[in-house]
């Protein structure tokens, strides 16, 4: 073989490998882009699956509070409409109590006993289904459990406290129920009049 021929025999050899340096590099970027791709697409779904996932326990949540919210207080109607029974029970006995014929009769007591028996089991079958009354004694008016029937001028209480229950109040759970009827203590109209009057003196 001679010179030339030799030469060209390497140019080829040497054309031959810068071509499959090429391909290789080629095929390596090819792949490159394929895992970059498979990566992109693996993120994207994983991402879809976690919103997926958020919106379902979203979901799963709102169904136990709707539940929850259905079972505590789907029988709040009722509730409120069985006062009713109670505050008529409580209105019974105390008419009968002071009922000029009846005091005399010697049968009285036992039967206000039976009365007070049933109330009691009424107020105990309220208690079990998280029905409280509202406790008003000595407490300060508050427009989100109590109703001012009437204000009543007082001078040994503080203004805006509660001096009278006119009617009871109760609550369902962290729920009103119904708010209680009362009188509330206000202050003397002519001891504020004679500090206003004062006032404007000085």
């Amino acid at each position: 073989m001679n010179t030339s021929n030799k030469e060209q025999s390497i140019n080829k050899t040497e054309e031959n490998i810068e071509e499959s340096k090429e391909q290789l590099t080629k095929q390596t970027d090819k792949d490159q882009t394929r895992d970059i791709n498979f990566e992109d697409k693996l993120k994207e779904t994983e991402e879809k699956l976690l919103r997926s996932l958020a919106e379902i326990e979203n979901q799963r949540r709102r169904f136990e509070k709707e539940i929850k919210d259905a079972f505590e207080f789907g029988s709040f109607n009722f509730a409120k409409d069985n006062l009713a029974i109670l505050d008529n029970l409580q209105r019974a006995k105390e008419a009968i109590r002071n009922d000029e014929k009846l005091k005399n009769n010697t049968d009285l007591d036992k039967f206000l006993e039976n009365i007070t028996i049933i109330e009691k089991d009424l107020i105990s079958i309220f208690e079990k289904n998280r029905i409280k009354k509202i406790d008003v004694e000595n407490e300060k008016f508050d427009p989100n459990f109590h109703q001012a029937m009437s204000e009543v001028e007082d001078e040994n209480k503080e203004p805006g406290t509660i001096l009278q229950e006119i009617q009871a109040g109760y609550m369902l759970g962290e729920r009103l129920l119904r708010p209680a009827l009362v009188s509330v203590s206000k202050k003397n109209s002519s001891i504020d009049r004679e500090n206003r009057d004062k006032k404007e003196e000085k």
